[in-house]
Parts: C-alpha cells; structure tokens; sequence
C-alpha cells in the first residue's frame, strides 16, 4: 500500500541556532547538550496509522539539514531493521516558514513532548508516532576470554597515532598488532553536522588488516549505497541502511575472513566479510576482491593492522576488541 507521506511539520517555537561560520569540523557537534534546536527533533519515530480503515505501523525518521531544514522518510511497517516491509520508503524535505516546516500537502504532523500527531487536512486523527532510542542489541558486549582487547578506555597505547578524549579514542589511529583472520567488535559515534551532505558528513572507515574499508558515514535517513555507513566502500552496499542518528553509540561485528596467497605470492581467495550493523545482518560473505580505495596497506599475504580513518570528521570510538581465528 502507497501512502504518499506529505506532511506539514509544525515545530512550536523551535528555532536554529546553528552558526555557519568557520570549517565543516569546527561546527561537528560531540556533545547533544551543544546541539542546536534541531537536534531535539531529528531522530526516529514509531506507531499506528489508519488509512482507508486499515491500520498501519509506521516508522518515521527525521534527519536535521541545517539551518531549521529536515528530511523526512516514512517507512511503512516499521523501522529498518525493525518491520520495515521493504516497499519504497516516502521522502520529502522542506524548511521553516513561520515555525512550520512544509514538506508537501495531504497531511499535517504536528510534533509535541516527542509524539508525532499525523492529522489529514479536515483535522481528522490518522495516527501518532512516539519517538524511540533505539539501541544496538550488541551494545556494550564484552570480550570473551581469550580475546585481543585494543581499547577499552584506559589507555590508546595499542595504537600508533592514538589520542583520547576523556575515555573514548580519536579517529585516525592505526593498532601497532597486526592480525589474519577474525571477529571484530566496535563501538562509534558520529558527530553530528547538519550542513553538511554526503562524504562530509561524519566520515571515517574501519579499514580490516587496513586494506578492506566497512565505511562509516552520517547516513541517516539515506539510501544505504556502498560509499554510505555500511557499505563495503565501492564493492557493495549493505543490504539495509541500519545508520542511527548522529550522537548515538553505533556498533560494527565484523566476522573477517584474510585473502589467501599461494608461496609465489599470487593471491588464491579474496578475502571476505560478514557484517552486523547495530546487530542486524547487512552482508553474508562477501568476496571483497582488492584492497578497498584510500587503504594505507597493499593487498599481500602478510598480517595488517586494524585502522580507524581520519577522514577530516570528528569520530569517537570505544569498546574495541577482537578475536583471532586459528
């Protein structure tokens, strides 16, 4: 069923303070209480809607532009990862005029204390959408005995390039261990930049053996392609978009199989992943067959470090562990 999710976002005495001034990571914000109004808004939303007497579970993400500008995308079912039925997910942006942000007609929402109020024009009730946090069901998930612990918010010492802010590390770090084959886990946080779009809007990678980048990006609300946040960078888009909003902590499982060479060097297998994002299943082995663009290693036989990028964004990382395959 196609319902076309135009909207009339009423946002009360909301207003943006974001300043446009300086460099793109000068205004990245780390820290929610820093945010501009906006933020309070931008995020996920979930309920029922009752269209031609059908009752319909509805996800809705709201995705901060800048400068008092959204993106909404409305998914029917549910959220990604969460009931989405597949179909076509509605999108349409608009700005503030008066305190009303106009994305189409049709419909109107208004949103109050993290409810979103879906009314048709005669002001008739088709449903309403709680604002929800999700979170990664591997969050916080403990090394198992045995495993290679890289950073665990004491110290940065595993890694060359290693810089902390509090208890979280810095992008652009390399570990001084190299590895084969194995299981990653990590945790990480996108700065959230509103005026920005595509690759520089939070951008970094987690590079395996530092040849096979899993990008990571502010890709909220987007379309899921392979230079967005779990894509395989130009060698394959994940099978669903499961980005969170900037300033929630996100998780990647990375299940990493090392390319296989012959003693003269001529490499025999590509090397392979499989990939969770916030614990759902975006990729299931795939070849991944060169070493990734921007990789600061050269595909070869021999180990390689795990390697954070530096991509000009602010990123924080914790919780980082791994465990070596025999």
């Amino acid at each position: 069923m196609r319902w076309k999710f135009s909207v009339l976002l009423m946002l009360g005495l909301f207003t943006s303070s974001l300043a446009t001034i300086g460099t793109a990571q000068d205004r990245a914000v780390l820290d929610p209480k820093k945010a501009d109004a906006d933020y309070a808004i931008q995020g996920e939303y979930v309920g029922d809607i009752v269209r031609d007497g059908v009752t319909i579970k509805l996800g809705v993400q709201l995705v901060a532009q800048g400068g008092s500008r959204f993106l909404g995308v409305g998914y029917f079912g549910g959220l990604p990862g969460d009931g989405w039925n597949g179909l076509e997910p509605v999108r349409a942006e608009g700005a503030f005029k008066n305190g009303v942000l106009e994305l189409t007609a049709e419909a109107m929402i208004t949103i109050k204390d993290e409810v979103l109020t879906i009314r048709d024009n005669g002001g008739g009730l088709i449903g309403e959408c709680k604002k929800v946090n999700r979170k990664s069901s591997t969050l916080g998930e403990k090394p198992p005995a045995g495993a290679v612990v890289l950073f665990d918010g004491k110290s940065a010492d595993n890694f060359d390039g290693g810089k902390l802010d509090g208890d979280l590390l810095v992008q652009g770090v390399t570990s001084k261990q190299k590895f084969q084959s194995y299981s990653l886990h990590l945790e990480f946080m996108l700065s959230y930049m509103p005026t920005e779009r595509g690759q520089g809007r939070g951008n970094s990678g987690c590079y395996s053996q530092g040849r096979y980048e899993v990008q990571i990006l502010d890709s909220f609300g987007l379309l899921g392609e392979n230079n967005e946040c779990g894509g395989i960078y130009e060698v394959k888009k994940p099978d669903l978009n499961m980005c969170f909003p900037p300033l929630a902590w996100q998780t990647y499982d990375i299940d990493f199989t090392a390319a296989k060479f012959d003693g003269t060097g001529k490499k025999t297998d590509d090397a392979r992943m499989t990939v969770k994002h916030n614990g759902v299943l975006i990729h299931k082995n795939v070849a991944v067959p060169m070493a990734t663009r921007a990789a600061p290693v050269a595909e070869g036989p021999l180990p390689g470090p795990l390697y954070l990028q530096d991509h000009g964004n602010p990123i924080r990382f914790r919780n980082i562990w791994l465990v070596e395959k025999k």
